[in-house]
């Protein structure tokens, strides 16, 4: 499929540095090679990720100007690669892709999943990297068993909640730790317990688990490794957290997640389902990218999504 002179719109990167870096322009339409489908983006998901590529953060990885970034897409496929069997166009899918803040996004079929007829399309866009990094924190780096306790960090955020999930499907009892302000959505979250972990009285009071599923960072994820018995597991998304030379007897799990389209399958349609809530806080223009950008890094308002 001749595609080579066709141009399509993207919020680029041209320069490392902050938000007003990003630019909307014409770029080459990316094709699908072999093995890949070719989405027309219906949804974008803002991840901290984003950042950390605009801001020259990222080691060992070089961005070259303009730069298209962005992981998360939800949309329809208009055309397939060679050797691609199991989607085709017209399908709607969701996935965890490269280079996805642009009306069309080229990536591997196999990083895509199908998003459920009666799921909102460019909310899809909220599930693949949350998602399975989420599941992947559990089924992968806890060691989680049926019957343990399981305490998840930042449970109120898209990959806690996922974490949550994983966990209570996977049979244990989970508590959810969040921030004083978010006990409200406790009832969407999913969990047994819910607990501040702001609130010193409250902190103080968690029992020791089997398991800390850890998404957040510094003093509070150094405090968690009290709360975890000895022999017992701290699986962590943020990295290895200062303090762990004071606990011989945890076993520490930095944990990087890989993609998986069956897991975005799996999320998606528990999302679908009720199962899981992922809440939208934001849903702003492809072309204001660096706009929605900065009010996602002020946090708290849930996902962030551009729509082009």
């Amino acid at each position: 499929m001749a595609r080579y002179h066709v141009l399509v719109k993207a919020s680029v990167v041209t320069a490392y540095g902050g938000p007003e870096v990003m630019k909307y322009q014409d770029m080459p339409d990316p094709g699908p090679g072999a093995g890949d489908v070719l989405v027309r983006a219906a949804g974008i998901g803002i991840n901290p990720e984003d950042m950390l590529e605009r801001n020259g953060v990222v080691k060992g990885w070089q961005l070259h100007f303009p730069a298209i970034i962005g992981l998360d897409v939800s949309g329809t496929v208009v055309a397939t690669g060679d050797g691609v069997t199991g989607l085709k166009a017209g399908d709607r899918v969701c996935g965890w892709s490269y280079h996805t803040y642009a009306e069309l996004v080229a990536g591997k079929a196999s990083l895509f999943a199908k998003v459920p007829e009666t799921m909102d399309l460019v909310e899809a866009a909220a599930v693949p990297l949350a998602g399975v990094t989420g599941s992947q924190l559990i089924s992968v780096a806890s060691g989680l068993q049926s019957g343990q306790t399981v305490l998840v960090s930042g449970a109120a955020g898209a990959v806690g909640r996922c974490a949550v999930y994983m966990a209570k499907a996977s049979g244990a009892h989970v508590i959810a730790g969040v921030q004083r302000f978010q006990l409200d959505q406790a009832g969407s979250i999913g969990a047994d317990e819910t607990i501040a972990l702001d609130d010193p009285a409250a902190f103080a009071k968690i029992p020791q688990v089997d398991i800390v599923a850890n998404t957040v960072r510094g003093k509070t994820a150094t405090d968690l490794l009290a709360k975890v018995k000895d022999g017992g597991t701290f699986a962590s998304v943020t990295g290895e957290p200062d303090g762990t030379k004071g606990y011989p007897k945890v076993r520490v799990v930095p944990f990087v997640s890989k993609q998986d389209g069956a897991v975005v399958a799996f999320i998606a349609d528990a999302v679908n389902a009720g199962k899981v809530t992922i809440p939208i806080g934001l849903r702003e223009e492809l072309k204001d990218a660096g706009a929605a950008q900065a009010t996602f890094t002020k946090g708290g308002i849930g996902k962030v999504l551009l729509v082009p």
